[in-house]
């Protein structure tokens, strides 16, 4: 029986995968996250075989719970669901270990695949998307690629970005996250710095265009 996780913050996308994956003989839902933080701690309470995981999703986004999982060097795989016809985003994600890159509007026909898939180590990519990442990949590389800007920002300040993007407040975030106000602020100062930018819109706007960031649209 392969053991699974839904982490969507959609309660009726939660209901609706649940009721498919029911029908499923060797599948068992063990547990459900409406945030990237619940995922990793359902992750570490149960250790599924695999994980479906939202992209976007507050507190943690699905790229930034997915980073944690897979840290904690579990056997639990990861399966994305995406909104993001992104071939870029999708190798990114592949590159760190996730083990399936699906469409939303692909879900009914192909999950049930790339949790198969997954749970034996398998990579399941959504046939709407896989063309393009083969050809992403055969892209020629720069022999010195400049250094992206996710590769500037510690997971904290990744996570305190999420916050700010999402509207928190510097209290609520430091309330949150169980830190002092002061350190947000040291946060925001660093993020400012590190992403070569003055204002709170013009940051929100350089996370969205690099991916450091997924909002529901």
């Amino acid at each position: 029986m392969i053991r699974v996780i839904i982490a969507d913050d959609h309660h009726l996308v939660r209901q609706g995968i649940k009721a498919l994956l029911d029908n499923v003989s060797d599948i068992d839902v063990v547990g459900e996250a409406a945030t990237g933080q619940e995922a990793i701690d359902l992750v570490e309470k149960l250790t599924p075989e695999v994980i479906v995981m939202d992209i976007s999703m507050p507190r943690l986004d699905g790229a930034q719970a997915t980073e944690r999982i897979l840290s904690l060097k579990l056997p639990t795989q990861v399966v994305i669901l995406s909104m993001h016809s992104d071939a870029i985003l999708a190798q990114q994600l592949l590159n760190e270990g996730v083990k399936g890159y699906l469409l939303k509007e692909s879900i009914s026909d192909e999950l049930t695949l790339a949790i198969r898939s997954a749970s034996m180590g398998k990579v399941y990519l959504s046939p709407a998307i896989s063309d393009s990442v083969l050809n992403t990949l055969m892209m020629p590389q720069p022999d010195e690629p400049p250094e992206s800007p996710s590769e500037l920002l510690t997971p904290r300040e990744r996570e305190v970005l999420q916050l700010i993007a999402e509207g928190y407040t510097n209290n609520a975030i430091a309330e949150t996250l169980t830190i002092s106000v002061k350190t947000v602020e040291k946060h925001r100062a660093n993020l400012m710095s590190k992403l070569n930018v003055h204002d709170l819109p013009t940051l929100i706007r350089k996370a969205i265009k690099y991916k450091l960031i997924f909002l529901e649209t």
